[in-house]
């Protein structure tokens, strides 16, 4: 059997046409052995789409594509028709179809699946970096954080941590002991990345007394003793005001979503930003 080429041609990564010429594929395997699968990428100009149907003709190819630019997708298969090549466009008639369901054209910007992939499983990432440095377990790769988030127990580090993380940050929560130094860590990190936070002591008491009692216990000793409330937050205070690039934020009464958004507008008014850009990003389920 002579051999067969098959020219994958794309504005994009070229992933989704090889992904669909590999599934084809499967309904021929009694005789694919001899087929030569080549990937062009980011063909965009017309230089470019000029060049690939030249050299598909040379080679007897046939050309599988996915552009999503109606003017380069009409040259290619121009190009194509006039050297006599055959080829086969996987994504134009799908996006005349989708246009006429919605009642509007579509943006025609390459790459954009790609963009929203890689978006997508770095904000994964940034989930995962959250969760494996919870509650100070591992300061090891506190350089790659976007926050870290200091405070005594049932503050809600944990939760605002979680909740920032799925908005694209790496966030490392360091929990404040009374009595205990201070990760040194802390301090060899941009000092504008630390937020800190505070709560009333009544508040927190409550707080604490409702989480006992979930938990069967009647009895907190000191955790949930009023003045030993009071000196953990003073310590914490005490730890908050030796650095002024620490931003602290009181989340007495505060719902998560109203903490987090006024974070992310410090973090902003600092020009710091989140690993993962969300623009276009598909929401995590």
């Amino acid at each position: 059997m002579a051999l067969k080429k098959i020219y994958i041609v794309s504005d994009g990564t070229g992933e989704t046409a090889a992904q669909m010429v590999k599934a084809a594929m499967v309904q021929f395997q009694n005789e694919n052995s001899d087929v030569y699968i080549s990937r062009h990428k980011n063909m965009r100009e017309k230089s470019q789409i000029e060049s690939v149907c030249e050299e598909a003709a040379e080679s007897n190819a046939l050309i599988v594509y996915t552009i999503v630019s109606p003017e380069i997708r009409t040259m290619l298969a121009e190009q194509a028709k006039f050297r006599n090549v055959e080829c086969v466009d996987l994504i134009g008639p799908l996006l005349a179809g989708l246009a006429g369901h919605f009642g509007y054209e579509p943006k025609s910007i390459a790459g954009l699946l790609h963009n929203v992939n890689e978006a997508y499983f770095k904000r994964i990432d940034a989930m995962e970096y959250t969760i494996s440095h919870d509650d100070g377990r591992d300061l090891s790769r506190l350089a790659e954080a976007d926050l870290i988030i200091l405070g005594i127990s049932r503050t809600s580090k944990t939760p605002l941590s979680m909740y920032l993380s799925q908005q694209g940050w790496k966030v490392v929560n360091i929990p404040l002991i009374h009595g205990f130094e201070t990760p040194k860590e802390i301090f060899e990190i941009d000092q504008r990345k630390v937020i800190c936070l505070t709560i009333d002591p009544e508040n927190l008491t409550t707080i604490r007394r409702n989480r006992l009692s979930r938990l069967g216990q009647s009895r907190g000793g000191e955790y949930a003793d009023p003045d030993k409330v009071n000196d953990e937050i003073a310590y914490a205070d005490e730890i908050f005001k030796k650095n002024r690039k620490w931003a602290v934020f009181n989340v007495t009464g505060k719902a998560l979503e109203e903490t987090a958004a006024e974070i992310i507008r410090l973090m902003a008014s600092r020009r710091l930003t989140p690993t993962v850009s969300l623009e276009n990003t598909p929401p995590i389920k």
